[in-house]
């Protein structure tokens, strides 16, 4: 069975008892030392890749020198670091990849989607997902449970706090008429409608920009409050999460050279409109 990816609670917990080690002037091996670890076990704690007992983080606290409300909170946190979500359990048949980039979604901070072909998923409605898996080859007993985990993604929008949210699209995924006329129109007009959010920004790169670097594939990259960054990459058969530094690094780069090179979000909007009235005629 595939090891699953380490939950965003894990990694944002593990990014705060590393903090507080390096606050302590502690190594992972004087850790490991005193509380008769492996320094290993200290490194995977950290980063969120081994499932940590309330115990262990009582003892971490402790050799830290951490009381009182503080000590509470993270022994909550604890608590829930590998509670499953809905997203876990919801269906079974969901690819563990796809569970994870769910998971990953709900604890997000800011979520960077960019995209060449498609409008992002988290913009679509039910009628254009349809249409997408109906052509790429989804099984037809699957497309509904799909469509309606899509949909149900969604719902970090309406959270208190939803995330920061851009999407940079190419002009590709705006003329391509998923659907039909009617459902690329009521597509476009959903994209209008999320741009009025405060927390949603949607930036286009034309056709006559050229070369961008963008090309070289769709990615989303996604920020936490404690946690590193992440970038979704997702192919036909398999999808990879980066979040080494060095592999993040090249994307974060190309964000904020993709940003310079789309048209801005009040005249993005304004071409979305132009497309949307070429459709309507």
């Amino acid at each position: 069975m595939p090891k699953r990816p380490a939950t965003v609670r894990a990694r944002g917990l593990g990014a705060e008892l590393r903090e507080l080690r390096e606050q302590s002037r502690l190594t992972t091996r004087e850790v490991a030392k005193r509380l008769g670890w492996s320094a290993s076990t200290v490194s995977r704690t950290e980063t969120g890749q081994r499932n940590i007992s309330s115990e262990d983080v009582a003892a971490l606290l402790a050799l830290y020198g951490v009381t009182g409300e503080e000590r509470d909170r993270l022994l909550a946190l604890a608590r829930k670091a590998n509670q499953p979500g809905w997203w876990e359990t919801h269906d079974p048949g969901l690819p563990s990849q796809l569970t994870a980039l769910i998971g990953f979604e709900s604890q997000a901070t800011r979520i960077i989607d960019m995209q060449l072909a498609l409008i992002p998923g988290l913009l679509q409605t039910p009628e254009y997902t349809r249409s997408v898996m109906e052509r790429t080859g989804v099984p037809d007993h699957e497309i509904e449970a799909r469509v309606a985990t899509r949909m149900g993604r969604q719902v970090i929008f309406s959270r208190p706090s939803p995330p920061e949210y851009l999407a940079i699209i190419d002009e590709a995924a705006l003329r391509r008429p998923i659907g039909g006329r009617t459902v690329m129109l009521e597509q476009l007009g959903r994209l209008m409608q999320t741009t009025e959010h405060s927390y949603v920004s949607v930036q286009v790169i034309p056709y006559d920009r050229g070369a961008h670097a963008g090309l070289n594939g769709s990615f989303v990259m996604l920020e936490f409050a404690t946690a590193p960054r992440i970038v979704h990459l997702e192919h036909k058969r398999s999808s990879l999460f980066l979040d080494e530094p060095e592999d993040v690094s090249p994307f974060t780069a190309s964000v904020d050279t993709l940003r310079d090179m789309a048209l801005d979000p009040a005249k993005s909007a304004e071409f979305i409109a132009s497309i949307a009235s070429d459709y309507e005629s």
